[in-house]
């Protein structure tokens, strides 16, 4: 957990970069949803823009962080659980020493377990978690001008739940799990009209100076894929859902 809240909160620069990067889908007074808020650094860049954030967080370390730094801003609301397809109750497999990388998904903990940059990795014990969905949550508390899933291989299912088209959103890509980014992806394109970019590893750059169509995103990522390095995909509404 110390080496969560030094690579997320202490880097110089991260935090202002991430400021400038979310402007372009957030303003004061927006709603923004993080799903899988880990340590809150998203909620913190946020909060600074101005809007109003749901942070839902299954890992109660990281729950207990969120807390301490945010249980006393009313623009944050704290939702210990997580998002699935269905609401109801669920175990998340927890990896005590990295834990950005527990998940609620055994097939990708099984998928990733089997590449290289994961040898090392171990899930060493679960706990069980609320699951709501993210139609749930729109329900509960409006749709979100921005949607962030980093869920570690449960993107699609969280998706799933989903049937509203927000202004914006993203999902995790790794690359060994690449088929289930692409699961993710059929979802979003089923959700409305979107285009589409990608930000390799937390440069908060994107990869084209461009939007995209969803084939060429793809394209994009199988270029990335054979690189191994993780990043989020972004998607923009473009014309309203038919």
């Amino acid at each position: 957990m110390g080496r969560s809240l030094a690579m997320y909160h202490g880097i110089p620069g991260r935090h202002r970069r991430m400021v400038r990067f979310y402007r372009q889908f957030l303003g004061p007074g927006d709603l923004a949803l993080d799903v899988g808020a880990h340590v809150g650094s998203r909620v913190r860049a946020w909060r600074r823009i101005g809007a109003r954030v749901i942070a839902v967080e299954p890992q109660p370390d990281c729950v207990r962080v969120l807390r301490l730094f945010f249980g006393r801003d009313r623009g944050v609301t704290i939702l210990p659980g997580a998002v699935g397809a269905e609401s109801g109750r669920a175990r998340i497999g927890v990896s005590t020493r990295t834990p950005t990388v527990s998940s609620m998904s055994p097939d990708w903990i099984r998928t990733v377990s089997a590449d290289s940059g994961f040898s090392w990795v171990r899930w060493d014990h679960e706990v069980e978690v609320d699951v709501v969905t993210l139609d749930d949550l729109v329900a509960a508390h409006g749709t979100p001008a921005f949607c962030k899933i980093d869920v570690e291989g449960f993107e699609a299912e969280a998706l799933a739940g989903l049937h509203t088209p927000v202004r914006a959103l993203s999902f995790e890509y790794l690359p060994p799990a690449h088929d289930a980014a692409l699961a993710a992806l059929d979802l979003v394109a089923d959700l409305g009209s979107y285009t589409y970019n990608y930000s390799p590893v937390e440069t908060l750059r994107f990869a084209s100076d461009r939007w995209l169509t969803a084939d060429e995103l793809v394209r994009l990522l199988e270029r990335y894929r054979p690189l191994g390095r993780s990043g989020d995909v972004y998607a923009r509404l473009s014309a309203p859902a038919s």
